[in-house]
């Protein structure tokens, strides 16, 4: 089965195609706010490098946060426009769980950080088995300072991943027992989700477009203004 992963929660946005033979192709740009401008030339680009046509795919893999509004909302409305057109289901993958999985090899407990914009960040950590990662927490969304706090009360070593480490790279770098890990790493990558996709589409672990909802965590930045009483 061919996999379109759309990836688009932080200020990269990107898509791969893959299957059971790994990652056929990819494209990834970092451009702040250019997403909805950027994805439909990158999913026809990616067709192209695959040389598939999008009837050939089976599935639509789709990034479903937490991140950044805007970002996640281009994302998921295309995913879910593609999988309604294709009449193929759905697959959703947290954006944590991307960020986590290339790093599933490291031995070490794993933090991962998402700047979430305001002084805060997105977060949870996971623990490393054979293959692949496991949440340990859930997903919250928090000052830099309490991840900070949750790293001096853990035992053993931790690396710490995504732009949110990078951006407060000061409040983490030389805590005990604490790394960062390279800022290659910093964000989600649509090769990982097209890779944890095809796990899970494996065990046909499906989900409905109509199913799909993204992962917040909070209110957007941008609020529409409330009509006034009139006088």
């Amino acid at each position: 089965m061919l996999i379109l992963g759309i990836e688009s929660a932080t200020g990269r946005v990107g898509c791969a195609i893959g299957g059971h033979e790994g990652v056929r192709a990819s494209v990834q740009t970092t451009r702040e706010r250019r997403h909805a401008e950027l994805l439909a030339p990158q999913i026809q680009a990616a067709c192209a490098h695959a040389g598939v046509a999008l009837s050939d795919l089976g599935a639509v893999a789709v990034d479903v946060g937490p991140g950044l509004y805007t970002g996640l909302r281009v994302g998921v409305s295309t995913a879910i426009t593609m999988a309604h057109a294709l009449r193929v289901p759905m697959v959703a993958v947290s954006s944590l769980d991307l960020l986590a999985y290339p790093l599933r090899h490291t031995g070490r407990t794993i933090a991962v950080a998402i700047d979430a914009r305001r002084g805060e960040v997105f977060h949870a950590r996971y623990g490393c088995l054979p293959g692949g990662v496991q949440r340990l927490s859930e997903p919250k969304v928090g000052l830099p300072d309490h991840v900070v706090s949750q790293l001096l009360a853990a035992t053993g070593e931790t690396l710490v991943v995504g732009d949110g480490a990078v951006r407060y790279a000061s409040m983490f770098e030389g805590l005990r027992g604490v790394e960062l890990a390279d800022p290659g790493f910093a964000h989600p990558s649509a090769e990982s989700l097209v890779l944890l996709a095809h796990a899970l589409a494996v065990r046909e672990e499906f989900v409905r477009p109509d199913e799909i909802e993204p992962l917040y965590l909070r209110r957007p930045d941008a609020q529409p203004q409330r009509p006034r009483s009139a006088p």
